[in-house]
């Protein structure tokens, strides 16, 4: 009897040094969805992060109330600090940009579950060029890009689709434009009501910028004119972690693609709230929907290999973009949708 208690004693000493050393592997970890009951959920946010944080609150009480989850919301203001979080597993998913997203995707941790909607329920986001009307001479898109270096230019960090990307690769690149040695100026913000602001006081002579950031008066010409505007591009998309519990990824999906879905009052107080983020609802997506953005990539890839001159280089880049346009094509085929609207 004896002998039984201390094999038994000493099976339960090693069950307890088991349990001990995986406590301590796990104390330096992120958390995350690998805590038990709660979310980790990521918004990229230009505002104050108390700001985007009671924008979000709403948001945050009806996804705890519908999955039974404890959600946490974290803003950030980099996207390279958001993808790095969710790389590293201190947040499960998150509200990315479409290059953050890319990223995130392209590295192997992360995969898109739902893409967002404009307010007004339209794939309609877009790159536009805009111009103050006020001068005595307004500007046409041939004297905008004349590069005299007399102009002075608004866009986007090299982070922003709408503000650098999508300009780069439709409207300068094709050109063969720098805007560097073509404008007198070129200023970089992250904010792209700024930069219209910045055209309307006439601080900035032209501006690139998202196409949803025009009121009803700006687009209307009152204030500033549309010279040039991009092909559609794809809205923002919604990743989590592809280590995420099974369980949760579920949740998640089904709070994302019937939030604000409907009729009455809950239904009209969601869209509410999804509003004063500036979304319109959500969509399923996946990683095709990343498609146009490796395109565009891709093609600004190759009007950098052509500028260079090496014949290497430009072959391999063509192939890359060939390779990416035939993924494209063969999705709109199965699809019969545009890429930009997965």
């Amino acid at each position: 009897m004896t002998t039984r208690r201390r094999d038994i004693a000493t099976k339960l000493g090693l069950v307890a040094v088991a349990a001990l050393l995986a406590a301590c592997g796990r104390a330096g970890a992120p958390q995350g969805g690998d805590t038990p009951g709660e979310i980790h959920f990521a918004v990229l946010s230009a505002e104050p992060a108390t700001l985007a944080d009671a924008a979000w609150r709403p948001i945050q009480a009806d996804m705890q109330r519908r999955t039974g989850l404890k959600v946490r919301i974290h803003v950030y203001a980099s996207p390279a600090a958001l993808t790095q979080a969710l790389r590293n597993r201190a947040v499960d998913a998150g509200v990315l940009s479409n290059l953050a997203g890319l990223d995130v995707v392209r590295r192997g941790g992360g995969e898109v579950f739902a893409r967002t909607d404009n307010l007004r329920g339209t794939d309609d986001h877009a790159s536009v060029l805009i111009a103050g009307t006020h001068a005595e001479r307004p500007l046409t898109l041939a004297r905008a890009l004349a590069c005299k270096r007399n102009l002075t230019l608004g866009m986007g960090e090299a982070t922003s689709i709408t503000g650098a990307l999508a300009p780069t690769t439709y409207l300068f690149a094709p050109r063969q434009i720098d805007p560097q040695t073509c404008f007198k100026q070129v200023r970089i913000d992250a904010d792209p009501e700024a930069e219209l602001a910045a055209v309307v006081k006439g601080d900035l002579d032209l501006a690139v910028v998202g196409a949803g950031v025009l009121t009803a008066d700006h687009a209307g010409g009152d204030t500033v004119t549309v010279l040039w505007r991009s092909p559609p591009l794809p809205q923002t998309p919604l990743v989590r972690r592809k280590t995420l519990n099974p369980v949760i990824k579920e949740k998640l999906r089904q709070f994302f693609l019937t939030y604000g879905q409907g009729d009455g009052p809950d239904a009209a107080k969601a869209r509410d709230a999804l509003a004063r983020v500036g979304i319109g609802g959500f969509k399923p997506a996946d990683d095709s929907h990343l498609l146009p953005i490796r395109e565009m990539e891709a093609t600004e890839h190759l009007y950098a290999a052509q500028h260079s001159g090496d014949p290497a280089r430009i072959a391999a880049t063509r192939a890359a973009l060939d390779d990416v346009t035939a993924q494209r094509i063969d999705l709109e085929a199965r699809t019969r949708a545009p890429a930009t609207a997965q």
